[in-house]
């Protein structure tokens, strides 16, 4: 079956069929709008996250840190709650946690390029000022289509708009596409989320897609660097090879990188980014409701790249990552946090989606991906509660089950030894009759021999130097791969933070595993988060519970 991208958008909302793009008159009726009070007083809607004022958010786009601020742009919906009619959403930090709004950045030209929907792209900064590339779509007869839904086909174009002013408000379109279609007699499924980098005297960009009865790919292009000369800078393009992806070497092929899982000849590896990462190069891309990562090494000379590891970034709620830089260098990962309820529900809400934490990517010695939550997170912290370990289990439990986190907004951090033995932990509400939000089960053992996640499609999954897989952990009763213990041997920590904003849990696990999870507390106001723990705690090193300050005064982050 035939997957694209607004099929999968439909999956999430629970449509049967693709919300319809604004062609002429819209399909969807548009909703009765949500008053900023019921917005404000809604116990679901995240407090530290950010999110729009109101209606649908998908995609980070382009995020920067310029002039001493931090933009973000986002796929956005002006209409309502729901995808479609693609704007782009503009926001500005000082520090990626305190949030600002401004206006619209980019709206569909009627009769261009991007005539229905400004779909996700990547900034680029070129002699002092900033550029970005983005997919412009606009209907187009079947046979042109590049994102060939046979009721609305697209045409997806790359365009170029070139900012001009210093705050990022105001931008300047160039009239015709950059890269108006994919490479000739190249039979491509989607088209789309061009991502632009800088190296010697070339521009690079790849592009997602997928070729037809293969499956996903990832596009490599280049232009060449004109300094001073931004007219002509970023206007020519050529096309250079498949970089990654099954349709490189074929679906069936013994090569261990067209092994990723599950397997869809239709499918399209969406928002590729790819950059050097320490002493390796990382491509990162979404395909099937997940998002992938690809670690190896780069052959400058022929820009062939060559993976050695493999996994996911994160393994719930988290879809078109795109990554920048940080005012200090350091590779910043952001994500899209889908909504898992029925579209009718964020409809009547007013809302729907919502930007991760800023996570900070490393790369481990083997080549392993590391995520971890910015460090700027923790300006955030306000009053905190912490364990005080005696040697009476019984005694720590019940000081265990007295923390709360208030109106579901704070952290958790819990070390312990990693042979402290089996335990779970669960999260759920302070009401009488609350459900759990989230158990988390521990059980250390010898993991060498156990099989991993069913999604955990790696290229490679021995282990480097003397590291060896330790612990068995599962989420909801979902197995997650094993962990590295940091030396054979060695009786490492076991370090898991949680992040609970409303209805969402971003989960971290000793910076190896990453699960986003959403879920709906009942009733119209908002619950306390409480936790149990079964099993030995005199092993724990350290358990504490923050409070974290919302960042503005109400819930609409502004």
């Amino acid at each position: 079956m035939k997957i694209d991208r607004r099929r999968f958008l439909a999956s999430l909302s629970g449509a049967a069929a693709a919300p319809a793009l604004r062609l002429g008159a819209s399909a969807q009726a548009l909703p009765q709008a949500v008053s900023p009070s019921r917005l404000a007083s809604d116990p679901r809607r995240p407090q530290y996250h950010l999110l729009p004022p109101a209606n649908w958010m998908n995609d980070p786009n382009a995020p920067i840190y310029w002039n001493g601020n931090y933009h973000m742009f986002y796929q956005y919906n002006p209409d309502g709650a729901y995808w479609g009619d693609m704007h782009w959403g503009h926001a500005v930090s000082p520090d990626m946690v305190h949030w600002r709004h401004l206006p619209v950045a980019l709206s569909p030209t009627p009769g261009g390029p991007d005539a229905q929907g400004c779909f996700t792209g990547t900034a680029a900064v070129d002699d002092g000022r900033v550029a970005i590339l983005y997919t412009g779509v606009c209907a187009a007869p079947l046979r042109e289509a590049t994102s060939k839904d046979s009721a609305h086909p697209l045409r997806e174009s790359q365009c170029l708009v070139v900012a001009a002013d210093p705050d990022l408000k105001t931008w300047i379109k160039t009239a015709a596409p950059v890269i108006a279609a994919p490479p000739p007699g190249l039979a491509v499924n989607g088209f789309r989320d061009p991502s632009p980098w800088r190296q010697g005297d070339w521009w690079y960009l790849v592009a997602a897609s997928g070729i037809a009865n293969q499956g996903g790919a990832v596009l490599l292009y280049r232009s060449k660097y004109l300094p001073g000369n931004l007219s002509e800078n970023l206007h020519s393009w050529e096309y250079m090879h498949i970089l990654s992806g099954r349709g490189r070497a074929g679906a069936g092929s013994s090569d261990p990188s067209d092994r990723f899982d599950p397997f869809d000849p239709w499918e399209v590896w969406e928002c590729p980014e790819f950059f050097a990462l320490g002493d390796w190069h990382v491509l990162i891309f979404s395909t099937a409701g997940k998002t992938y990562w690809q670690s190896g090494r780069l052959d400058a000379e022929t820009m062939i790249f060559h993976p050695a590891q493999s996994g996911l970034a994160d393994y719930g709620s988290f879809y078109a990552a795109k990554t920048q830089l940080d005012k200090d260098g350091n590779r910043i990962l952001w994500g899209w946090i889908q909504e898992a309820r029925p579209l009718a529900e964020y409809k009547a809400a007013g809302w729907a989606g919502l930007m991760s934490l800023p996570r900070v990517l490393t790369v481990a010695d083997d080549g392993r991906l590391r995520f971890s939550v910015s460090p700027a997170v923790k300006q955030l912290r306000r009053r905190e509660q912490k364990l005080s370990v005696t040697h009476d289990d019984e005694s720590n439990r019940r000081q265990i089950a007295a923390m709360q986190v208030e109106n579901c907004c704070g952290e958790i951090l819990c070390r312990l030894r990693a042979s402290s033995g089996p335990f779970r932990l669960i999260l759920s509400g302070s009401d009488k009759d609350a459900a759990v939000w989230l158990m988390l089960e521990w059980d250390h053992e010898d993991a060498a021999n156990r099989n991993s996640s069913p999604d955990n499609s790696t290229l490679n999954n021995s282990s480097a130097g003397n590291s060896t897989p330790v612990g068995h952990l599962s989420i909801d009763g979902h197995p997650l791969p094993p962990l590295d213990s940091l030396n054979s041997g060695e009786d490492s920590d076991f370090e898991l933070r949680i992040y609970v904003d409303g209805s969402v849990l971003e989960i971290f696990i000793r910076d190896q595993l990453a699960w986003t999870k959403r879920f709906y507390p009942a009733g119209s106001a908002a619950q306390n988060l409480r936790l149990q723990w079964t099993g030995r705690t005199t092993t724990i090193e350290q358990l504490s519970v923050w409070q974290l300050a919302p960042i503005s005064p109400d819930r609409l982050t502004a």
